[in-house]
């Protein structure tokens, strides 16, 4: 008999029932959304505000990273002597901003569980997302920006030819002087446009799910797009003030992001609570 129950015993944790059979897996079920309404973007905010102010120093240390990155990027444009990329990669920068705000998501949910923060713990749990979930919808917000930045190129090639570019003053003046230029900032913008939305409902809620819980990406990416559809209007101006937010950031060399990346990124973290309904 003792044999017996520990032959079954080894069955069971090799994944297998009665008979040999494997035991298939079954996948968390998909989180219920609610709609949400501007008091929430309000409440989040300021939510979002303190959360910075009562951990500033971890804020800043991830909005530094996204300064930093964005000053490197930058550098190397102008080093490899492209800078009429600087300004459509300053302007698709903040597309990556969910996923660098993935640790001030972590300190927005042990500032509200009461747990003490631990510059080890929170970069560790930063650093253990590549092997999770997080992983894979890192690559999807990666690819969204690859295509940002090369229908950008295509534009250029498309309405400015082969004319060379000089400095980025140039090309800015060029936008709004001539004809080609006027025409790649329309085209641009509605493409833009179009593709800084997919990425938003995309990853609006599904960043901070996935780090929240243990389920597979699509879920979480249908999930997102859900809570988007649930409430449109409100869902959509929440991306646009982020967006917008970042950019004007981003304008005194990037030194804006050290305190609205963390706010922004805590806010994110408290409307996705109030997006997703609590596990009973």
């Amino acid at each position: 008999m003792d044999q017996d129950k520990q032959d079954q015993d080894k069955r069971d944790q090799d994944g297998s029932g009665q008979n040999g059979q494997a035991v298939a897996y079954v996948s968390p079920p998909a989180p219920e959304v609610r709609p949400v309404s501007f008091g929430d973007i309000t409440d989040a905010l300021k939510l979002g505000f303190a959360d910075f102010r009562r951990a500033p120093l971890y804020g800043l240390f991830f909005g530094g990273c996204y300064t930093l990155g964005g000053l490197f990027i930058m550098a190397c444009l102008s080093f490899y002597d492209m800078p009429w990329m600087i300004l459509p990669v300053a302007i698709g920068f903040p597309l990556i901003g969910p996923f660098i705000a993935v640790g001030l998501y972590e300190i927005s949910r042990r500032l509200a569980a009461g747990t003490p923060l631990y510059w080890r713990e929170i970069v560790l749990v930063v650093i253990e997302q590549r092997d999770r979930q997080l992983g894979a919808m890192a690559f999807v917000v990666l690819f969204v920006f690859w295509i940002w930045i090369y229908q950008v190129r295509l534009l250029l090639a498309l309405f400015y030819g082969l004319r060379p570019i000089g400095s980025l003053e140039e090309f800015a003046l060029s936008l709004l002087n001539t004809s080609e230029g006027i025409g790649f900032l329309a085209v641009g913008t509605i493409v833009g446009a179009l593709l800084a939305a997919i990425l938003f409902c995309a990853t609006v809620i599904s960043i901070p799910l996935l780090l929240d819980r243990d389920i597979d990406f699509v879920t979480a990416l249908i999930t997102s797009f859900k809570s988007v559809f649930k409430s449109p209007v409100v869902m959509l101006s929440w991306g646009v003030i982020v967006t917008v937010s970042a950019i004007i950031a981003m304008l005194p060399a990037f030194l804006g992001l050290l305190v609205v990346l963390p706010v922004l990124g805590h806010a994110t973290w408290h409307l996705y609570q109030r997006t997703i309904v609590a596990v009973r």
